[in-house]
């Protein structure tokens, strides 16, 4: 039987409006709409009077209006990018010319991959260098706001989210997102650390999260708790597909995403392939080569 993920499917998005979510939490919702964006970026401004913005967004004119409109006679002292995709970051680089403030982020892309020598294809924000480079435990404080970072790599190795600590509330970017389960896409996008990281926020007792798509999620433990059923459950038709002789990455994101806009099986492929990567490195998997979208499989020695 299919998890069923209770995902939050908000409709009442508009592009440009402030949504005040809170006394110390607002979202403007960039006109980015898309198969991968849902409704839009949200971006998040934390704080009244001297505030933090969560990513910026993409560089798109209108949104940072809609920003600057939003934060009229405010001042921003911090601007904190979850990680590197261009509907989250780019925008960091205007604001910052206009406001004077620091950007704050884990770091540049493929930040947390570069220790690794791991080498990426070119993709990203890759103009993007935080000033100020926030590790997991750091908290960046305001005036009259606290944000706790909370490094969850995994949709990008140098994702990380920002914890609330007055609402126990936490911003999750691409990791958790509001309609969606996320794209994990080697060889920056990691599918151990992603449920690692899963693991790592449902432990953390949150009251709610906020996600960069689609709307909060109220009740995060059987949300998330479903989440890592669904990528245990992906991984066992991944299990089964391979085991009924079905080889290639593109003939399993047939069989498995039937019900899936074929819009999206080419980012599938990718989610496959991170699956794959998992499974081969505990021995479910057997390849023929290094794990590639090219790559032949059959069942491994712990498969079953």
């Amino acid at each position: 039987m299919a998890v069923q993920i209770p995902y939050n499917r908000e409709t009442d998005f508009v592009p440009g409006r402030v949504d005040t979510l809170g006394p110390d939490l607002r979202r403007v919702t960039a006109p980015n709409p898309g198969p991968f964006t849902y409704a839009g970026t949200n971006t998040y401004i934390v704080g009244r009077g001297q505030v933090a913005v969560i990513d910026p967004g993409p560089a798109i004119s209108a949104h940072f209006d809609a920003l600057m409109e939003a934060l009229k006679g405010e001042t921003v002292t911090h601007i904190l990018a979850t990680h590197t995709h261009t509907d989250h970051s780019p925008l960091a680089a205007r604001l910052k010319a206009e406001t004077g403030a620091k950007t704050y982020g884990y770091g540049p892309h493929g930040a947390g991959k570069g220790v690794e020598g791991v080498k990426l294809e070119e993709g990203g924000d890759l103009s993007f260098d935080p000033d100020v480079r926030v590790r997991d435990g750091d908290v960046i404080e305001g005036q009259g706001f606290r944000v706790a970072c909370v490094f969850t790599p995994g949709h990008t190795s140098n994702h990380i989210c920002f914890g609330l600590p007055g609402t126990n509330a936490l911003v999750t970017g691409d990791h958790i997102m509001g309609w969606s389960t996320s794209v994990i896409a080697p060889p920056d996008g990691d599918m151990a650390d992603y449920m690692a990281s899963l693991d790592k926020v449902l432990k953390g007792d949150y009251a709610t999260l906020w996600p960069a798509h689609g709307g909060p999620v109220r009740d995060p433990e059987p949300f998330l708790k479903a989440f890592i059923a669904h990528r245990e459950e992906r991984e066992a038709k991944i299990a089964e597909g391979i085991a009924a002789g079905v080889a290639t990455i593109p003939a399993l994101v047939e069989r498995i995403y039937v019900d899936v806009d074929r819009r999206l099986h080419p980012a599938a492929q990718w989610s496959v392939l991170a699956h794959i990567i998992r499974m081969v490195a505990d021995g479910r998997v057997r390849a023929d080569g290094p794990p590639t979208l090219s790559a032949h499989y059959t069942p491994g020695s712990k498969a079953g």
